[in-house]
């Protein structure tokens, strides 16, 4: 039998997303390329195991917000933030499973450099977001942060969360995703890292405070 992709080579493997056997070049060159591989891929999870994070220095350096600092005492104090943007986040994916890495990460940086804007020039400028997916994402994250200001509000009687606070937490989201997705056209490797760190219960989420605390250890 020959792969059901390049109908040349011998199929050894099975693969899920074309629902036949190919062979371990194509699998290789087309994983998360051209096939949209589950997470519950043996072959997937093997290479991810193998797979070495992308260095920093080989990204786009503009594409990281280098010019905005996140600390550690920032991740520290702002952990809750952070995970509940996150659960934003694997809300949205979760809702719609045709979204890739990439998505989340143009969603993410289109917030990023609007609420870069307001830090800087006090200007509510919201940048388009192409996509419902990518829009929808983008309105999840928007109403998290809303939720937590009426939280503080409520709880403490102001809100305390700053713009500039959004926006570092924002960028270290940013920064994480990149550094956790495979970087080809239909990965999900920071969608699972989400779905690990938010797993469905009962059919819905776990909420943020019961997650594991290593969203904030990239």
């Amino acid at each position: 039998m020959s792969c059901a992709i390049c109908e040349k080579r011998k199929e050894k493997r099975f693969c899920p997303a074309v629902h036949g056997r190919i062979c371990p070049q194509c699998c290789g060159e087309q994983r998360e390329v051209t096939l949209d591989c589950p997470a519950d891929c043996v072959y997937l999870q093997q290479a991810r195991e193998h797979e070495k994070p992308r260095p920093i220095q080989d990204l786009d350096q503009a594409s990281l917000f280098l010019q905005v600092e996140v600390t550690d005492q920032f991740l520290y104090e702002r952990e809750h933030l952070i995970m509940g943007l996150s659960y934003a986040l694997a809300k949205s994916a979760r809702g719609d499973r045709s979204l890739a890495d990439r998505d989340l990460i143009a969603a993410l940086t289109s917030l990023t450099k609007s609420y870069e804007t307001l830090v800087n020039s006090g200007l509510h400028y919201e940048l388009p977001v192409a996509g419902i997916g990518q829009q929808a994402i983008a309105a999840e994250v928007q109403k998290l942060i809303k939720e937590y200001r009426e939280a503080e509000q409520k709880h403490m009687g102001y809100v305390r969360l700053r713009d500039s606070e959004v926006l570092r937490a924002l960028v270290f989201l940013v920064r994480m995703a990149h550094g956790r997705t495979s970087g080809r056209p239909k990965s999900r490797a920071f969608i699972d890292f989400l779905f690990a760190q938010f797993p469905e219960k009962d059919s819905s989420l776990v909420a943020p405070h019961e997650a594991q605390s290593s969203i904030i250890v990239p």
